[in-house]
């Protein structure tokens, strides 16, 4: 009851000092930019544009299609390059959508509901776009081992490779006799510690064609841990029953597959060493073709895709939601909204389902001809301010800029991108730089009243 007083009384001072709040409105720019032509962003354009949206698509490559240019089909059986096909022809031929491939993004600046954003094509022509709000579809990549002599022997190829060579029915996998796998090749360890998730899914895809393909040939998939989710399950019986062997190795207790190539009858033969948990000993495994299950690891373009909205990353390097349960397909940033294998490894169906929620947020700020922003935001006394700099530097939503005056230099809070952190009043030397209804004569205001009234106490005590 004495500490509820107390925060009465402390709300109760501060509310004599507040002033009131005024909301900004500014009007929207009806268009949406998506970055990022694979599957998540053709699927985010294409549902904006149902409800009557215009979309930008761009994408730095020559092709749209993004990762799913390299997968045939799903552990499910759903032939991707057709879905892929079909889902290419459906944006090009919608006329709400203006296509942009071969571009890279050079300055993005604005703020929610009035974005401008400089791209620049293969010849060095810059384009202008204007737009309201942003969907980040930028995708991910494989990670190119180097390590289980890939790039060294030939034999040695990613889960990715290996599934290209089974669709075309390449005479490797043809003649091949024995094919293992490594799981979690570059990830779950000191540099990359997280699960792709996708890897071993995608194994068991690719030990069932493979023995489709030979059914006479041994295949054997070294890992750590399979996680086929839900009814993922089913294929890994599935291949259970195909014959393929499932040997697991421990890298905490230094049980680490051993790979070298040597020349068995006129061939190059890739020898596997690895400690068998049930047999106890190590084994020596003989394989024509050895496949590494490389990691989903972040594009190099990231952090510049980054800068550019003011979004933020996690510490894997993936971008990262505003909130993972209430907001999880906003960036901290409003008006811009992510999804995809940019967010994290996941599968084909959940990268869509994640890009219909992004352009569902998205077409919810577009519906409204005029957005709002809050009145709580950081205020600069001309006077006080030194022109440091040290706002600038720490705000995150890159709100505050250095503008010259006769006096010097001073900074300047834009109200719209502002979101009212406050890290900028903790770093300000000469307290230039206020957040409405949490100034310092607000605060002080409270813990006044709370030390007169011990000081009252006292005073009534000793009388």
């Amino acid at each position: 009851t004495k500490k509820a007083k107390d925060l009465v009384r402390k709300s109760v001072a501060r509310s004599l000092k507040l002033q009131a709040l005024e909301q900004i409105s500014l009007p929207v720019d009806k268009r949406a930019l998506v970055v990022g032509g694979g599957i998540s962003g053709m699927n985010s354009a294409l549902s904006l544009t149902k409800q009557g949206i215009e979309v930008f698509l761009l994408e730095k490559e020559k092709e749209l299609g993004g990762n799913a240019r390299f997968i045939f089909k799903t552990l499910e059986g759903n032939n991707v390059q057709k879905y892929l096909k079909d889902l290419i022809s459906d944006v090009y031929k919608n006329p709400l959508i203006h296509v942009h491939t071969g571009v890279q993004i050079v300055e993005a600046t604005g703020y929610v509901g009035n974005f401008l954003t400089k791209i620049k094509d293969e010849k060095g022509r810059i384009e202008d776009i204007k737009h309201g709000v942003v969907i980040v579809a930028t995708g991910a990549k494989e990670y190119k081992p180097n390590e289980y002599l890939y790039g060294v022997s030939e034999n040695v190829v990613t889960n990715r490779e290996l599934e290209r060579l089974i669709f075309e029915k390449d005479e490797k996998v043809l003649k091949s006799e024995n094919l293992v796998m490594i799981q979690c090749v570059g990830c779950r360890n000191e540099e990359r510690n997280y699960c792709s998730r996708i890897c071993c899914s995608h194994s068991i895809k690719n030990a069932i064609e493979f023995k489709r393909l030979n059914p006479k040939g041994d295949v054997y998939i070294l890992f750590r841990d399979i996680r086929t989710d839900g009814f993922k399950e089913d294929y890994y019986r599935l291949a259970s029953e195909l014959g393929v062997r499932f040997i697991r190795f421990e890298p905490e207790s230094g049980n680490v597959p051993e790979v070298r190539e040597v020349t068995e009858g006129g061939k190059k033969v890739i020898k596997v060493n690895v400690f068998d948990p049930v047999l106890q000993k190590k084994i020596e495994l003989s394989a024509d073709l050895l496949s590494l299950a490389s990691a989903v690891v972040p594009n190099e373009d990231v952090y510049d895709i980054a800068g550019f909205f003011k979004v933020s990353t996690s510490v894997d390097g993936f971008f990262k939601e505003a909130h993972v349960k209430l907001r999880p397909v906003d960036f901290g940033t409003d008006g811009v909204y992510l999804c995809g294998l940019a967010h994290y490894p996941k599968f084909i169906g959940e990268s869509i389902g994640q890009a219909l929620a992004s352009a569902s947020r998205a077409v919810t700020l577009l519906s409204s001809d005029t957005v709002s922003a809050s009145g709580s935001i950081c205020d600069v006394e001309e006077k006080k301010c030194i022109g440091c700099g040290a706002c600038v530097e720490v705000c995150a939503y890159s709100a505050i800029e250095l503008y010259k005056t006769s006096k010097g230099m001073k900074a300047k809070v834009n109200p719209v991108l502002c979101k009212g952190d406050g890290l900028c009043n903790a770093v300000c030397p000469t307290s230039a730089i206020q957040l409405k209804h949490f100034t310092d004569e607000q605060l002080i205001s409270e813990i006044d009243s709370v030390f007169e009234q011990k000081i009252s106490e006292k005073e009534r005590k000793a009388g």
